[in-house]
């Protein structure tokens, strides 16, 4: 019966014709404290001149996890989870998109990865991609009552919407925040991280009760930096906590 699928049954093209996957890349990064997403301005059609997510298409002898990790290099010079002592970057699956209409060219599933780095350089763009750049995520999906300046190629401004709120959400209840920072910060810059992923400001001393106070958190380093001018602040590491208890629940915007 047309529409049935057994594996038992010889593949049918006419009924299950071939279809292409990619990966896309949610790629966050905190800079000039404002939450910012890699973005690429493409050189090619379809949607030629959009800026879209950097991504591509999946190779016949890769992975998705192989996939992901090669355009995250190739796009930021970032390999996941770097060598210890060096700023690495946090790599995980997001989510699974294959709406038929989402690629003009032919039908495409993509598997979005959500990426979360230190502050990273200006990025070099490469494959079919004229420019690329870091672009606060404010000025790139639509607020509340507003629009977007410039819409997204394909559907990625859903697939960045969707990476924005498993970042934010996930820092409520991981330490996965310490991945913005570098291998040593402070409380301060700590805090700054939290503020640029919610887009809220929050009591300093309030937060710094809070994650000094949370067990397997931070673990000072001994050491202390004027880096932020006034006072020496104390420096700190991510600790071995992966799930926080209590977790740091996120103010109302």
């Amino acid at each position: 019966m047309r529409g049935t699928y057994d594996h038992d049954m010889p593949y049918d093209p006419s009924v299950y014709p071939p279809f292409a996957v990619t990966v896309d890349l949610v790629v966050l990064t905190v800079r000039r404290n404002a939450l910012c997403a890699l973005a690429v301005r493409r050189g090619e059609e379809p949607f030629r001149g959009r800026w879209a997510l950097p991504g591509g298409f999946v190779r016949a002898d890769e992975d998705l996890a192989t996939a992901a990790v090669r355009e995250l290099a190739e796009e930021t010079g970032l390999r996941p989870q770097e060598s210890e002592g060096h700023a690495g970057a946090h790599l995980e699956q997001l989510a699974t998109y294959g709406d038929p209409s989402r690629d003009p060219r032919m039908r495409v599933v993509s598997v979005a990865h959500l990426v979360l780095a230190p502050d990273l350089p200006a990025p070099t763009a490469g494959g079919d991609a004229e420019r690329a750049r870091w672009v606060p995520v404010a000025s790139l999906l639509a607020g509340p009552g507003g629009a977007a300046p410039e819409p997204l190629a394909f559907d990625h401004a859903r697939i960045l919407t969707d990476g924005v709120e498993r970042a934010r959400s996930k820092i409520e209840y991981s330490s996965l925040a310490a991945a913005f920072c570098a291998p040593e910060f402070t409380v301060g810059e700590l805090r700054r991280v939290y503020e640029a992923v919610w887009g809220v400001s929050l009591d300093p001393r309030n937060f710094h009760r809070k994650v000094t106070g949370t067990p397997g958190f931070l673990v000072p380093t001994g050491g202390t930096t004027t880096r932020q001018g006034g006072r020496p602040a104390q420096l700190f590491r991510a600790g071995g906590a992966t799930l926080l208890n209590p977790p740091m629940l996120r103010p109302e915007a």
